[in-house]
């Protein structure tokens, strides 16, 4: 039996339309700007324009290389847009896709052109950010690591050799944006220079290159830049951009006390108008989440910190600002899996984003969603004068309450008034407020609300209350206390969707056409005449409404009101046009055309042909389908299947989507099975390192250099050491784990070796003496560890050679100023007598002979293991010893542990799968190598992480796959890890088939 979420009242009503007069005076637009190579895109002190229209860029960050499987960049580019983002930031790696000099690889999951195609496919311009230089949490901020040793000048400057290195990855960059920016049809709207960077004589004149480098190249679009703090670098002088922006993160970056918020910014209007008056306000990185380092209390704290609560008040604080552009960091956050981080960060970069690690949608996609709509709602809203606040003055505006805060943005054409209230205390938690508001409109004063005792605000909330707002073909807003989630014309009908709180009264005033049906009263209350002068219906909607409710429906309109829950279950997606010749399923510059669909999980796409409206979505739980639509849609499908409709009000429709998913009914076996070998031969007294690399550099570009020794430099890069082999220059790579091996003949004197370790912030280091275990360090604070470390009494072979091992696992370069960082043993000095040779073991081919092309540069590290290609699918186990990895190891030292497992996810079904550890603290390092991914790394003695998410397309949703697990005991206690495969969640439809790219083993020939 069908039920429907709708209260239908059956009272009718014929009301006269009437028409809103608004006294102003129409004034032209300010003067247009442009780059001067395109008219395409302009601007001017209020927006941008896309082909003569005004746009609000509501953007969301999203790193392709942190989910390196192209078929899922449409699954998360799908989830923007149907958020109402119309814009997607993208950082480009240049680490990743230049590897080592004269090599670009833009191939497998570092190609930009599925990037490009996914957003066009999905309706989303693209702000892309290749840097050089990108920060994001990564290692060495992006840049190719390579570059940090052989490059002698500094970085981000105009220095010869560092122009040297970039050029070839910026012209590749530049040729692809040539043919997919707007101007040629394609989705990328706007191009960023460089990243957070201060001006100087120097900076400006890299980045002038770097724009040099782009026109010389054929871009045509304008050129941007994100300020890291209010510094007003970049807005004039050599080197500045055509779109100056500032990045803002006020919650910080501390999630361990995620219900305490840092003082709302109150200075964002004037800083705008005192540094680029004539651009729009552009925010390019706006706190979305935050990054969580070693040892923090995990993203869930981060997701309550900037929970949505915050976007609600400081997303709409910047509204307040009269901000026009703002992309927020991350929409999606994903995984730095391999080598990706820098060293505060671990594998997981979820960043408690709208969308999570696992890419399931949070409460803070709701408010994403409800924020979203809105601004693709309201026109109005995108060209607004900034009228004064609390602190000011608003003429004609009287605020009665003063733990109340108004900002008036006002449309200088059309009059529309937008009050942005927020508490006074941004602090507050649960303390609710009322208020008063007496505003002009064209109705005459009014004293707000009419019929109400006053607005509430319930703690950490904002609202917009409208005035004299327009939408559809021709309907009006006089005022409403109510949120408004859409407003716009569906099919012949003027459509407001408007939502609020179930315990708050809400009103409304707005000018009622058509003979229609009126909620009943036990919903809603009409007052007729807001104003002696005035047509307007007043509606008062009651406290506890809850659920979505038709409040008034007639031919040519529909007015919906519902709780926030509720609200955020519809979803109102783009209707392709069939006669746009470009950008087609593109909300405003393609298509008008929309739906209302309530009850699914997601809402991929529409289209509607010959009455017939076919949706495409996802899943979770069996819901009423609630569709408005246009007069003549008599049908309908889900995923390719007709479902039965009913009518209910007039122009809803709605049937039953049943689905028997959960995840429990998603089976996924036991990880059982293992095969074990030993991965540290090197630690063995018959072990030769003869083809490793000998490390006897005596200079290097690195800084600061070795802090004591003999003047050779233990330092990893590519540019310190190399080795020909194989007909390639095989230099010896920095990230993930390195092995050295010192040599020096005993003669009973030594007793102990002073080593200074430097891995960055998390890093560890195990020491052996021949084949004896002497320590391990590691650190959740500092970049560098030094230590004495004792030989055991008969450890040394006298009168023959010794060696100390020491096996490091670098944790990334820093970001920054720092770059340049040393990585491998900064200091070395035996307490009697020298090294007479060291020698150094990187992963297996180094930067330019690596094997793994698809994975990639940073994949592996120098693990026997790894270099052997034990961690890839197809490795034959078959005589390795039988060893469940529960069972772990005895003592320090470093194991692999294999086994396979079959997959049989049915098709369209989206499983998100995590593989988890246990929450043990014990003093052991694991790697997760998955099909032979390298996706995380577990430091059990640590923290945060124990659940390391892996998508599909990495995993073989249908078929075999693989599992290596790397585990390093760093201490003399046994350690005992255990992994399980568990369903997170689960939905039936999904973006398509995913493909999986996943190279097998193939012989090696390693030392």
């Amino acid at each position: 039996m069908l039920t429907s979420p709708f209260i239908v009242a059956s009272q009718a009503a014929k009301l006269r339309r009437a028409s809103s007069y608004q006294n102003i005076h129409l004034r032209a637009d300010p003067p247009r700007q442009s780059d001067n190579y395109t008219q395409l895109v302009q601007w001017d002190n209020y927006t941008l324009f896309f082909n003569d229209q005004r746009m609000f860029l509501h953007s969301g960050e999203f790193h392709t290389f942190r989910l390196p499987v192209p078929d899922l960049w449409l699954d998360i580019f799908q989830k923007m847009v149907a958020a109402g983002q119309n814009g997607a930031s993208i950082y480009i790696h240049w680490g990743v896709s230049n590897p080592s000099p004269g090599v670009i690889d833009f191939n497998d999951w570092r190609a930009l052109q599925p990037i490009y195609d996914a957003a066009e496919q999905a309706g989303i311009f693209i702000t892309l950010r290749p840097g050089p230089y990108i920060n994001a949490e990564t290692n060495a901020g992006g840049f190719a690591l390579w570059a940090t040793s052989q490059v002698a000048g500094t970085l981000r400057t105009n220095a010869s050799d560092y122009h040297q290195a970039w050029i070839p990855y910026i012209t590749g960059i530049a040729e692809s944006v040539v043919e997919n920016e707007v101007t040629n049809g394609g989705p990328i709207l706007l191009l960023q220079i460089d990243n957070e960077y201060s001006q100087s004589a120097l900076s400006g004149a890299y980045f002038e290159q770097l724009e040099n480098a782009y026109r010389g190249s054929g871009v045509q679009i304008p050129l941007t830049y994100n300020d890291p703090g209010e510094r007003k670098s970049f807005v004039n002088g050599t080197g500045a951009v055509d779109i100056y922006g500032l990045d803002a993160y006020p919650n910080g970056f501390d999630c361990s006390n995620p219900h305490v918020w840092s003082p709302l910014p109150t200075d964002y209007h004037e800083y705008h108008e005192t540094t680029d008056p004539s651009e729009p306000w552009y925010m390019p990185e706006f706190q979305g989440g935050s990054f969580d380092p070693w040892g923090g209390p995990g993203y869930d704290a981060c997701e309550t910190l900037t929970g949505p609560d915050f976007m609600n008040v400081f997303y709409k604080n910047n509204w307040a600002a009269n901000v026009k552009l703002v992309s927020y960091y991350m929409t999606f956050g994903g995984t730095s899996w391999g080598g990706l981080p820098e060293p505060t960060v671990y594998s997981s970069y979820d960043y408690g984003a709208p969308i999570r690690e696992t890419r399931a949608l949070s409460d803070k996609y709701d408010e994403l969603k409800r924020q979203g709509l809105f601004l693709r709602s309201s026109p109005d809203f995108y060209k607004t004068d900034w009228v004064g606040d609390t602190d000011t003055t608003m003429p004609g505006v009287t605020v009665n309450g003063s733990d109340v805060y108004v900002t008036l943005l006002r449309n200088p054409d059309t009059a529309s008034g937008f009050y942005i209230a927020r508490q006074v205390n941004t602090s507050s938690t649960h303390e609710e407020i009322t208020f008063r508001i007496t505003v002009p409109t064209s109705a005459g004063t009014l004293s707000l609300p009419q019929e109400a005792d006053s607005i509430a605000l319930n703690g950490r909330q904002s609202k917009v209350i409208v005035t004299d707002y327009s939408y559809g073909a021709q309907s009006s807003v006089l005022y409403s206390t109510a949120s408004i989630l859409f407003a716009g014309t569906i099919g012949n009908r003027d459509v407001l969707f408007l939502y609020g709180d179930s315990d708050q009264s809400h009103e409304v005033s707005l000018t009622l056409s058509g003979n229609g049906d009126r909620a009943n009263a036990s919903v809603a209350s009409f007052h007729s005449g807001a104003a002696a002068t005035s047509s307007p219906v007043t509606i008062s909607l009651l406290r506890g409404i809850k659920g979505a409710v038709p409040i008034w429906a007639s031919d040519t309109q529909l007015v919906l009101f519902a709780d926030p829950i509720t609200a955020a279950t519809f979803w109102a997606p783009v209707i392709p046009s069939s006669s746009a010749t470009a950008f087609n399923n593109y909300w405003q510059f393609g298509s008008n055309e929309t739906v209302l669909v309530g009850g699914p999980y997601l809402v991929r796409n529409a289209s509607i042909s010959s009455g017939h409206l076919a949706l495409r979505g996802d899943l979770n739980q069996s819901v009423v389908l609630t569709v408005v639509a246009p007069e003549d849609v008599t049908s309908v499908s889900w995923n390719g299947a007709d479902i039965a409709v009913l009518p209910q009000s007039k122009g809803i429709l709605a049937a039953n989507l049943s689905t028997s998913i959960s995840p429990e009914s998603i089976s996924v076996p036991e990880l059982t099975g293992w095969k074990y070998a030993d991965s540290l031969p090197e630690v063995s007294t018959n072990y030769s390192d003869a083809d490793w690399v000998v490390a006897n550099h005596t200079t290097t570009n690195i800084s600061p250099a070795m802090l004591y020794g003999d003047g050779r430099v233990l330092f990893v890069r590519l540019g310190h050491y190399m080795r020909v082999s194989y007909d390639l220059m095989q230099w010896v790579s920095c990230e993930n784990i390195v092995l050295w091996r010192g040599h020096f003949n005993g003669t009973g004197a030594e007793t102990s070796v002073n080593l200074t370790i430097t891995g960055g912030i998390g890093f560890a280091g195990s020491v052996w003496l021949n084949d004896r275990f002497l320590n391990s360090t590691w650190s959740v604070s500092g970049e560098q560890t030094t230590a004495v470390y004792t030989f055991p009494e008969d450890a040394i072979f006298i009168s023959q050679e010794n060696v100390i091992t020491v096996v490091q696992d670098n944790s990334g370069n820093d970001e920054g100023d720092s770059a340049k960082s040393p990585r491998g043993i900064s200091g070395f000095q035996l307490n009697s007598g020298n090294f007479t040779e060291w020698r150094v073991q990187g992963k297996f081919g180094g930067y330019n002979g690596y094997p793994d092309k698809v994975r990639g540069v940073l994949n592996e590290g120098g693990l026997y293991g790894e270099r052997q290609g034990w961690h890839l699918p197809g490795y034959d186990t078959s005589n390795w010893t039988s060893r469940d990895l529960s069972e772990g190891l005895s003592g320090p030292g470093i194991g692999f542990f294999v086994t396979t497992f079959d997959l049989s996810i049915p098709q369209e079904t989206d499983a998100m799968l995590s593989f988890h550890y246990d929450t043990s603290n014990q003093t052991y390092r694991a790697l997760l190598y998955v099909n032979g991914w390298n996706y995380g790394k577990r430091v059990a003695n640590m923290g945060p992480q124990t659940k390391f998410p892996v998508p599909p397309g990495i995993l073989d949703y249908q078929g075999t796959n693989t599992v290596a697990v790397a585990v390093w005991a760093l201490t003399d206690e046994p350690v005992s890890p255990t992994l399980k495969l568990v369903v997170e969640a689960v939905v039936e439809g999904g973006v398509g088939p995913i493909h999986a790219n996943n190279p097998a083993w193939s012989p090696r020939d390693v030392a």
